[in-house]
């Protein structure tokens, strides 16, 4: 099991540099940030660009990983994303994992003045762009005219660091999610079952996070991938990882290990001890409505 840490986007660089050199010092093994326009009470203050955040974060640390958590085609667009994502593989040394979302209906679905889009115009929007970040990130040159995002001669060179490209942290609940990241993932990312009350108990939110892996490695079954081998680890970013909570996981699952998010890094890291619980999502929203509180943490195994 490996420990990792999100930091909000939210420190002027004077103070950010000692926060992400602070992640790599302390041994995590990567450091997320969320890439948003803005975010819930966060909205009328600080908030700076995730990818700017991790091209700075790059040039303090030399071992954490580095990725967002989640991106979306909210605002991002393939062929412009590419490049970033390229760019910023070469900057930390191949270092960087991508985390891809369909996004809500929040700030980011309107900020640019349109209406927000459906839920099933998320779903194929999100289908459509990693799809074409996908092509984008492992050919040269790539022209694309399907779906919602086109590409015209579109250079990615010299490609990243990583190869074929950087991995894929799909985040991904309902059925048209799931076959995505069992099609085009590396990694996983679920904030468990949404439809359990807040005073869900951790045995119930268990058999949430289990009925997903199960239907995670039916739909790696049926793409003909084999989930031990294309999913040796989940993220999630409502969990924690003691051994009684890793123990409701494990036994359904070939899965190996997984990523889980809900302490102050701080506290995780003189202890690991929590549960899989809907409280854990009440846990990370405490921390995120104080800027100078430790951020949640997650933890995972990448290779």
């Amino acid at each position: 099991m490996r420990v990792s840490t999100v930091i909000l986007p939210i420190y002027p660089w004077r103070e950010g540099r000692e926060v992400w050199r602070a992640a790599d010092d302390l041994g995590f093994h990567a450091a997320y940030t969320y890439d948003h326009l803005s975010w819930r009470s966060f909205r009328d203050g600080p908030w700076f660009g995730a990818v700017p955040t991790l091209a700075a974060a790059a040039g303090v640390t030399e071992r954490v990983r580095l990725g967002t958590l989640v991106s979306s085609p909210n605002f991002r667009e393939p062929v412009t994303f590419a490049k970033e994502v390229m760019t910023l593989d070469d900057l930390s040394g191949g270092r960087v994992t991508v985390g891809l979302g369909a996004g809500t209906t929040g700030f980011d679905a309107t900020v640019l003045g349109g209406e927000p889009w459906s839920a099933r115009e998320r779903a194929d929007r999100l289908r459509d762009f990693t799809v074409l970040l996908d092509r984008l990130l492992t050919e040269p040159a790539v022209t694309h005219d399907e779906g919602h995002y086109r590409a015209h001669e579109a250079r990615t060179i010299p490609g990243p660091v990583q190869s074929p490209r950087v991995p894929f942290a799909i985040a991904a609940t309902g059925p048209r999610g799931l076959r995505l990241a069992a099609r085009h993932g590396q990694g996983w990312v679920t904030t468990g079952d949404g439809r359990l009350p807040d005073d869900a108990t951790p045995t119930q939110s268990r058999a949430a996070v289990r009925a997903q892996v199960e239907r995670l490695e039916a739909a790696c079954a049926d793409a003909g991938r084999d989930p031990a081998s294309a999913y040796p680890r989940a993220v999630s970013t409502n969990a924690s990882t003691d051994a009684s909570a890793g123990s409701g996981v494990k036994p359904v699952s070939r899965i190996r290990s997984t990523d889980a998010a809900s302490r102050p890094a701080s506290a995780h890291a003189a202890s690991s001890r929590s549960t899989w619980s809907r409280t854990a999502a009440r846990d990370c929203a405490g921390v995120a409505s104080s800027p100078r509180r430790p951020s949640p943490v997650v933890t995972h195994a990448w290779p």
